[in-house]
């Protein structure tokens, strides 16, 4: 059965191929049959599908649709970044940014393409560049629910990471993590009218890992995808000065709704600048030092020197490593509780099978008990 080629459509194959950005020849390395499947004088094995969804990634579903999806490349969602950034991007985040489609995919799949969200913030809330970057934060802040003081209310950066997470997801945002293995890159996201999703960098600090959240949130409000960057040179090859003007209010976005200005102030003012106050501030947003000590340099009250230093040697104490160790609470926290869940209820309704499953939860079908279990527990 395994060897019994499996009749699927040629174009699709064709789609995929190119989808994934490879030649014929290219493909052909992984794949020596792959010109005849698209020439459909043979068809591939259901393990040869299987490692092709994989490297292409895409879910497996996708090669028995009678004619390839219409979905747009991802490159044209990408509006504010240029094309020849956009060019340059590592082969290893080009194939995380196919990954989130292949998510995406994969929602509209399970859930009969309904966000399974209440509501949606996308749908409900735009950002307009005109109004004070405060308002449009106090705006979004009440939307999601979460005040300030439930903000300083979490117990640790772990918890304001899970916080904020689960308040998007609540808002119909699925967020999902990955090993990225490029500290420059923090994250990015995908904009999609009914699943808009945030794809985290999950080696780098979890206090950028927050303010990534909200960095691609701003370009997820104004109906984009994005890319979030540790270092930002690449604003300036962006010649159109709307979308310049875009990137620029992401970041500010992102600093004044963790840290609003009124309550900066209540916890600053009468204090002098130093680091080890912008450590205490910080600790009580959950947010990082830097940031902190950004809002010191841009209120003129430390220098671009101490600012610098400082900024460095914190970048280089951030470092971390992934979660590593456990395989299932590794998985749950890169896929998210709310999405396994969703795949997890179509298998108990029947609606999926377990190889279906797996596909859906990139896992092989020998782990799916374990996993389940996991997150029975209350995993990740």
């Amino acid at each position: 059965m395994a060897n019994d080629q499996i009749p699927i459509t040629p174009e699709l194959v064709t789609w995929a191929r190119t989808r994934a950005g490879l030649s014929v020849a290219e493909a052909a390395q992984k794949f020596p049959r792959i010109e005849e499947w698209e020439l459909a004088k043979s068809s591939p094995t259901y393990p040869q599908l299987e490692a092709m969804a994989d490297a292409f990634k895409l879910p497996i579903a996708v090669f028995f649709f009678p004619e390839p999806p219409k979905v747009p490349a991802i490159a044209e969602t990408f509006r504010t970044l240029p094309e020849v950034e956009f060019e340059r991007l590592p082969s290893a985040i080009r194939l995380l940014l196919r990954k989130a489609k292949a998510l995406q995919l994969n929602l509209a799949e399970m859930t009969q393409g309904q966000n399974p969200a209440k509501r949606l913030i996308t749908r409900d809330l735009a950002l307009d560049l005109k109004r004070p970057i405060g308002d449009l934060a106090a705006e979004v802040r009440e939307y999601l629910g979460v005040t300030v003081v439930q903000q300083q209310g979490w117990a640790d950066t772990d918890a304001a990471l899970k916080g904020w997470r689960d308040a998007l997801q609540n808002a119909g945002v699925f967020v999902f993590k990955d090993a990225f293995y490029y500290d420059e890159f923090s994250g990015f996201c995908l904009y999609d009218d009914v699943f808009p999703i945030i794809y985290v960098n999950n080696t780098a600090s979890k206090t950028r890992q927050i303010f990534t959240l909200f960095h691609e949130l701003a370009h997820l409000l104004f109906h984009t995808s994005g890319i979030d960057t540790l270092h930002d040179e690449f604003i300036a090859n962006i010649e159109d000065r709307d979308k310049q003007a875009i990137e620029v209010l992401c970041n500010a976005f992102a600093a004044a709704f963790l840290v609003p200005e009124a309550a900066f102030d209540q916890v600053a003012n009468g204090r002098a600048p130093s680091e080890a106050v912008a450590e205490e501030i910080a600790a009580r947003f959950h947010v990082s030092r830097e940031s902190i000590y950004r809002r010191f340099l841009d209120r003129r009250q430390i220098t671009q020197d101490a600012y610098a230093k400082a900024a460095a040697r914190w970048a280089a104490q951030q470092k971390k490593a992934g979660d590593g160790g456990n395989y299932y609470r590794t998985k749950l926290a890169y896929l998210g509780r709310a999405y396994v869940g969703l795949a997890l209820g179509q298998y108990h309704r029947n609606v999926i099978d377990q190889e279906q499953l797996g596909n859906y939860l990139d896992t092989k079908p020998r782990n799916l008990q374990s996993l389940e279990s996991y997150f029975a527990e209350g995993g990740a």
